[in-house]
């Protein structure tokens, strides 16, 4: 037998039970927006170009022009159209830039865990020391939103084998690590269930800008058709999940906007046959279906 996680089991697609989001809806759409901050010449960080020795300026610098510049150009546009957002915050955020999350806690945002900055990695700590970073990040998020946030997104998506166990200690009620299916899961845990809702790994434009070097159309057209084709198989009555990741030093750049500009506006242009929500969103609505409906119940 091949070693296994043990979080979930296999459950075939057309095996599911159907269900319905809010409005009769069968795709859910959320945006995670990613506000991250970096350590100044030293630990992780997307690349713009092949970083040099540290201090790495131009790579540092362009990762900050989303912080400074392009999240205040993709809150222009989300209010533009009226979307809400999921943001995903390194804690060090409250320090570094308090009046961006300011604007999104105005707008009624999601605020969910991501660590404490994206300089580092949970997987390579102890149990201790990582359940001391979320410790730490999720204090952060109660003291300044009132309340702890309900649901984490790993730092480049890292965990350690006891992560799961420590988000469920720790009070979460949904991870966005898991990229494993088109809708929500309950995984195990040593303190009990933990809902897995589908975070992109295709839609995102780390992968696809960063890594595939996708130019600001493609990452539109994907957005567009991935939307269209979960709209073509959401017929069948099975319900999906659609997110969307995005950074602002990627898509808050100007001719990146206008392409997003385009892709979200198709979006909102159908919300009467979609729920537009957030990842918190998506786990009110399962915490009020009957018992055995999710996969994992």
């Amino acid at each position: 037998m091949l070693p296994t996680h043990g979080r979930y089991d296999y459950h075939p697609w057309p095996m599911r039970r159907a269900y319905a989001w809010p409005g009769a809806a069968r795709l859910a759409v959320y945006l995670g927006v990613n506000l991250e901050h970096f350590a100044f010449g030293e630990g992780l960080g997307a690349e713009l170009a092949p970083g040099g020795p540290q201090p790495d300026v131009l790579n540092f610098a362009w990762r900050d022009y989303g912080n400074r510049v392009g999240a205040w150009r993709l809150l222009g546009l989300l209010d533009e159209l009226a979307l809400p957002a999921t943001v995903l915050l390194n804690s060090a955020m409250y320090d570094y830039a308090p009046s961006l999350v300011a604007a999104h806690r105005a707008r009624g945002d999601e605020i969910a865990g991501h660590g404490r900055s994206n300089s580092e990695r949970q997987s390579v700590l102890s149990e201790a020391e990582e359940g001391a970073l979320i410790a730490e990040s999720t204090a952060a998020i109660a003291r300044h939103e009132g309340a702890p946030p309900r649901g984490w997104l790993s730092p480049w998506i890292a965990e350690s084998r006891a992560t799961p166990d420590l988000l469920a200690e720790a009070g979460y009620a949904y991870t966005l690590n898991w990229c494993a299916d088109d809708a929500p899961i309950w995984m195990r845990t040593r303190a009990g269930r933990l809902l897995a809702i589908p975070y992109p790994q295709e839609v995102n434009d780390i992968p696809s800008i960063v890594a595939r070097k996708d130019g600001a159309a493609q990452f539109a057209d994907m957005i567009v058709d991935d939307f269209e084709e979960r709209l073509r198989q959401v017929r069948d009555g099975m319900p999906q999940v659609m997110g969307i990741a995005l950074h602002p030093y990627l898509v808050g750049q100007p001719h990146r906007l206008r392409h997003l500009r385009r892709a979200l506006a198709h979006l909102s242009a159908r919300r009467d046959v979609v729920w537009i929500s957030t990842a918190g969103g998506v786990l009110d609505h399962v915490l009020s279906l009957p018992p055995g409906t999710i996969p994992g119940d």
